[in-house]
């Protein structure tokens, strides 16, 4: 695992406060990758991303969902309408909270969702009060990634999942400035740490859970930021960021850094699916 100095929860939260604004211009209401098969929409291939995790985690009707890292209610709205399960959304954010829930009461799934501005390392809730914790590029923000790991399986009921997508750390440590690569992409992207899929899936099975998939995705995600990259070209948006906060354009200049790890093998994508014995 390769861990910085200097991250605070209040940095990660502002980021995100103000970062959304840039996060929506740019890409769209799923702040997170698109996951491609083709030539698909950038919108289509958000979508996919969150279809294709709720289909590994056997997402069911009426299922109890924590979506932690919520964000603007993107993947909640998302399985709440498609799937009709009933989701808490947890964000650091209290400007993505009012975002999704008013974006919840827009697509009309406002009595199956509900969201917290929170702390996910300090939220609290009952044991066994969910079938499915969901955390999409969330983990990269968490300081104490294994106690995350140990609270989830507490939360969840007999039998239930835990789906997630990580900004995981290349297993390949050998690669050339493997290190300083992944380091930056921490310092502009707020994340205290980054962790290898082998480092994910041992905390999981530690805490009791067992792994039932564990994807490595980066190939079909990279264009993300290809696509972002495209279109700070195109609208100048670099400029706004630059009047508004000057950390929001280390966070867009941040997109080469990113795209460069995933192309060297320094970074990865991918998901990881686990589940709690019935």
């Amino acid at each position: 695992m390769i861990a910085i100095e200097g991250v605070r929860k209040d940095s990660i939260r502002s980021h995100y406060q103000l970062g959304t604004l840039f996060y929506r211009l740019l890409w769209g209401p799923h702040i997170h990758h698109g996951l491609w098969h083709g030539d698909e929409s950038p919108y289509v291939a958000q979508c996919q991303l969150t279809d294709t995790l709720a289909d590994m985690a056997r997402i069911r009707t009426d299922d109890k969902v924590v979506d932690i890292g919520c964000g603007m209610g993107g993947s909640s709205i998302r399985l709440a309408k498609l799937h009709g399960c009933d989701v808490t959304g947890v964000t650091l954010s209290p400007v993505q909270r009012r975002w999704a829930m008013i974006s919840s009461m827009i697509k009309r799934v406002g009595t199956q969702t509900r969201f917290l501005a929170d702390d996910a390392e300090r939220v609290s809730f009952d044991p066994a009060s969910f079938d499915v914790v969901w955390s999409v590029e969330c983990t990269e923000h968490l300081f104490d990634k294994p106690e995350f790991f140990r609270r989830a399986f507490q939360w969840l009921r007999p039998g239930g999942r835990i789906a997630i997508c990580v900004w995981f750390e290349g297993e390949d440590t050998s690669i050339a400035d493997h290190r300083k690569q992944c380091e930056e992409v921490c310092q502009r992207f707020v994340c205290p740490s980054l962790a290898t899929r082998a480092d994910y899936a041992r905390w999981i099975t530690e805490s009791g859970m067992r792994v039932t998939h564990n994807e490595d995705w980066t190939s079909r995600v990279t264009q993300t930021w290809e696509i972002c990259k495209q279109r700070v070209q195109r609208t100048g948006v670099r400029h706004l960021a630059k009047m508004l906060d000057p950390e929001q354009v280390d966070f867009i200049d941040g997109f080469d850094t990113l795209l460069r790890a995933y192309r060297s093998g320094a970074m990865q994508y991918g998901a990881i699916v686990a589940e709690k014995d019935a």
